[in-house]
């Protein structure tokens, strides 16, 4: 947690604040850019890394490794690393909202995802689910640092909006990917499996209630990172329909109200009197 500690200290000194000097940021800009670029690198850091681990360990070529031989109570040094890391990152981010000042407004927010991190991480390593949970952690870091990456780009340039439209497309298609993974592995492989028998000393748990447990689990925080997800998207399309429809519909009403030339000559601004040419009035004059 020390070296987390330093590393984030390293970052925001001698690249964020030189950055943030530069751009000349509000102080809401200032501290969610902040935010943005060291999730960005860690999330880029630990997507590289978990990524070799899955390539050099064959889990890619594999499918079934995700639960074949359960309990992995023998699982290599490098992803023991691996996870022992992400805890003490996550671990890390409880000081850090008193060193960056956090708003009192955004404690609950960050104290909810830090959670759930902690929550997943340490559930997959202490239930030996550490495949699955290596493979679901770098597809979600890869789709996490699209977004603030692109957050980034965005604070710099706003008219940069490409970055959001292809981070929404994958966020999508990683949630749903998560959970065919998810079912797949703890609702069929393992509910196929031979050992079925809870067992602390052998760290076995796989029995029907534990997969019950680890479903619901997953189940129930990809709907809620679908909930986030869309409230985004509409509190996005909310602010760029009140910036644009305004002016457009000042223009509409400028030239709705302008009369034409044909307008004027008949007396009519707009609506249709009742002393136009056509009137039955004026038929009846014309009669008489």
């Amino acid at each position: 947690m020390l070296v987390a500690i330093i590393v984030h200290a390293i970052i925001q000194e001698y690249v964020l604040d030189k950055i943030n000097r530069k751009m000349h940021f509000s102080k809401t800009k200032h501290s969610k850019f902040n935010e943005s670029g060291q999730l960005s690198a860690f999330y880029f850091f630990s997507c590289v890394w978990g990524a070799s681990i899955l390539v050099s360990e064959n889990y890619v070529s594999d499918p079934t490794s995700l639960w074949k031989d359960y309990p992995h109570t023998l699982i290599p040094f490098q992803m023991k690393f691996f996870y022992i890391s992400q805890l003490a990152y996550w671990f890390h981010a409880f000081p850090e909202l008193y060193f960056q000042k956090t708003k009192k407004e955004d404690i609950p927010r960050q104290l909810v995802y830090i959670g759930l991190y902690l929550f997943h991480i340490a559930g997959a390593y202490i239930l030996n689910l550490t495949h699955l949970g290596l493979v679901l952690l770098v597809l979600h870091y890869f789709v996490e640092f699209l977004f603030h990456i692109s957050r980034l780009f965005y604070f710099s340039d706003e008219k940069y909006q490409k970055g959001f439209s292809v981070w929404a497309v994958l966020f999508v298609l990683g949630r749903l990917l998560t959970l065919i993974l998810s079912v797949l592995t703890v609702g069929f492989g393992l509910a196929r499996a031979e050992n079925q028998v809870l067992d602390f000393s052998t760290g076995n748990f796989n029995v029907l209630g534990f997969r019950i447990g680890v479903l619901a689990s997953i189940c129930a925080t990809q709907a809620f990172m679908m909930w986030k997800f869309i409230n985004f998207q509409l509190r996005r399309w909310r602010e760029h329909s009140s910036s644009q429809p305004p002016s457009q519909k000042k223009k509409f009403v400028a030239a709705k109200g302008k009369p034409s030339k044909k307008e004027r000559e008949n007396g009519v601004n707009g609506t249709v009197t009742s002393n136009g040419a056509d009137s039955p009035r004026s038929r009846k004059d014309k009669s008489s």
